[in-house]
């Protein structure tokens, strides 16, 4: 037998960053995301013989390890430590014995592009896992499953959003609290509004990639030392997913660059390196072509760019990128989220 999975990745829209703690356990944190048809995708095969193989086919990275309940982490190992960590996880919690097998794992997107690839890979692992051993594992279950295993095992700076949006898919408004407490509200959105908004957003790849970690690290750094400019504006920020959330569910479309702006406005002054020269560059001059606002995916510093472009302004701003080097990614909404079988 196979067991499979896939997650799809997301588009933060906005409120990006209030779901890190120490902000979400003191003041709240609220983001609006939407799941696109872009995945990881795994597959575990049960192995005879004693030993684990992990295989990381976008990252050209395979390891064959002697059979053990617990794998020794290297966070430098890039996309393999994820593995490693989810398979620790699953031995410590549930089977208390060493599983042979090979974890296949391909993820549609560069790590650290933005689109929260490595949690999305986490949750997409542990739902193989779950296919295979058929653990009595909820959406919240995983979802916290996987923060723990990011945030806590592995010591991985960042929120909560990208685990929770991985596994429960489509359009959601969701809320965090102290206590690692989630809230997820899909939202229902009319089919001609969900529509209009998929042609008017561009996805812009920047081909550069950055590790969200410092970035993270010093906007955390900046809540516990309570630094006025950066609580004001991520408070700015989290206002900003209400009035996204209030956009999208009455139909009001062209107010959503507008809205993007304001919140990148503001992102932007959270934490040190958010932005750049390059970036702001590119910014600039899509508005410029017509865009009327936009943003950087995750938590900033590279990776993939949204931008609202407004009647048949995306062409003409396709052209104004694509003078930067970079590459325009299609993609579509997708309200499917976590998604297991076998063969």
């Amino acid at each position: 037998m196979i067991y499979r999975s896939k997650a799809p990745l997301r588009l933060g829209l906005a409120g990006g960053g209030t779901d890190v703690s120490p902000y979400c356990d003191i003041y709240g944190g609220a983001i609006l995301n939407a799941t696109i048809n872009m995945y990881a995708q795994v597959a575990i095969e049960p192995l005879s013989e004693n030993k684990i193989i992990l295989n990381s086919i976008d990252r050209k990275r395979i390891v064959e390890i002697p059979l053990t309940k617990e794998l020794e982490l290297d966070t430098t190992d890039g996309e393999l430590v994820l593995l490693k960590g989810v398979y620790n996880r699953i031995v410590k919690d549930f089977t208390h014995k060493p599983l042979p097998c090979k974890i296949t794992t391909y993820v549609e997107a560069p790590l650290g592009s933005g689109l929260g690839t490595s949690s999305t890979l986490v949750v997409a692992i542990l739902g193989a896992f779950t296919e295979w051993l058929k653990l009595p594992l909820g959406e919240y279950d995983i979802a916290h499953l996987a923060y723990v295993i990011e945030r806590i095992d592995l010591k991985m700076a960042g929120g909560a959003q990208d685990q929770y949006a991985a596994t429960f898919g489509g359009v959601n408004f969701m809320e965090f609290y102290d206590s690692q407490k989630v809230i997820v509200n899909p939202l229902r959105i009319k089919t001609n509004v969900m529509n209009e908004l998929e042609c008017n957003l561009l996805l812009y790849y920047t081909e550069t990639s950055r590790s969200s970690s410092t970035i993270i690290e010093s906007q955390q750094s900046n809540i516990q030392k309570k630094e006025e400019k950066s609580v004001e504006a991520t408070h700015k920020v989290k206002e900003q997913a209400f009035m996204m959330k209030e956009a999208i569910l009455k139909g009001e479309i062209l107010r959503i660059g507008q809205i993007l702006d304001f919140g990148w406005q503001h992102k932007k002054q959270m934490a040190k390196n958010i932005s750049n020269p390059f970036i702001d560059q590119i910014y600039d001059n899509a508005l410029r072509a017509g865009a009327t606002g936009g943003k950087i995916s995750g938590a900033g510093g590279g990776g993939f760019m949204t931008f609202f472009c407004p009647g048949i302004t995306r062409f003409q701003v396709t052209e104004t990128l694509l003078q930067f080097g970079g590459r325009i990614q299609p993609f579509q909404f997708s309200s499917e989220g976590l998604t297991s079988w076998s063969i």
